[in-house]
């Protein structure tokens, strides 16, 4: 008889805990940098299953659209950007949570051919070749890997030489197709996107890049699913989820 009384206060005691679970469990939206498509749609899912019953949908774009997104009332929960500037203009206009911005990451450009390509190129002053008639880069008005590859050819004295050359794309996946299909010649991606498809592009060229190309992450100011996003935040912190960025390419913040 009081095994069965014990027996029934577990019960009693999973079947509260289970409740309270699922009272404070929350559907967050996290709008994540287009980059980290792969990574964060395996940490969401694993986010998922820590048992807080919180789940996790993903919006993934170019961190310029996403901002804007934010910025005219898209009901969003925690922002990742590709870039630090993006997050300061999140800042900057009242758009975080205070205390809640992290660095979590780190990624590195590379200028990617079709597989099959014969080009050689060492060097960023190789793209002046006639050979080389499409360029695609992401806008660098928008999209921070546009950003970084403009910075890397103004250092370079080659931007406004190979204007005519560019193929603007919306975000770095985008990019990523286009040298895929092989529809340009070229293109500038981070480092992590190439592995998507390792069997369909190679890297020509590491391109250094003066600024450090670090992924912030913030709770957004207007959720409300302020603890539910908190959580996600730390996950993207613990060793399981850092393994998954590992894993992707990404680098430690």
């Amino acid at each position: 008889m009081r095994r069965n009384r014990i027996t029934g206060r577990v019960v009693v005691a999973v079947a509260l805990a289970t409740g309270l679970n699922a009272a404070n469990a929350a559907e967050l939206i996290v709008s994540a940098a287009a980059s980290l498509t792969n990574a964060f749609s395996e940490i969401g899912k694993a986010f998922e299953q820590t048992g807080s019953g919180d789940s996790a949908v993903m919006n993934f774009g170019g961190s310029g659209k996403l901002l804007q997104q934010i910025d005219r009332g898209a009901p969003v929960d925690v922002f990742a950007s590709a870039d630090q500037q993006t997050m300061d203009s999140a800042q900057q206009k009242g758009l975080l949570a205070d205390d809640t911005r992290v660095d979590f990451a780190r990624n590195s450009l590379v200028l990617i051919a079709p597989a099959d390509s014969t080009l050689n190129i060492t060097r960023l002053d190789d793209l002046r070749a006639e050979k080389i008639r499409r360029i695609a880069v992401s806008n660098p008005a928008s999209v921070p890997v546009g950003a970084y590859s403009r910075l890397a050819l103004q250092e370079a004295g080659l931007w406004q030489e190979l204007t005519s050359k560019f193929i603007n794309t919306q975000h770095v996946r985008q990019s990523l197709d286009y040298v895929a299909r092989g529809e340009v010649d070229v293109g500038f991606v981070y480092a992590t996107d190439a592995r998507v498809m390792a069997d369909r592009v190679k890297v020509l060229l590491e391109v250094p890049t003066e600024i450090p190309i670090r992924y912030p992450i913030a709770v957004v100011g207007d959720t409300r699913n302020s603890s539910a996003a908190r959580r996600f935040l730390e996950f993207v912190r613990t060793p399981q989820a850092q393994a998954i960025l590992r894993r992707h390419g990404f680098a430690g913040p």
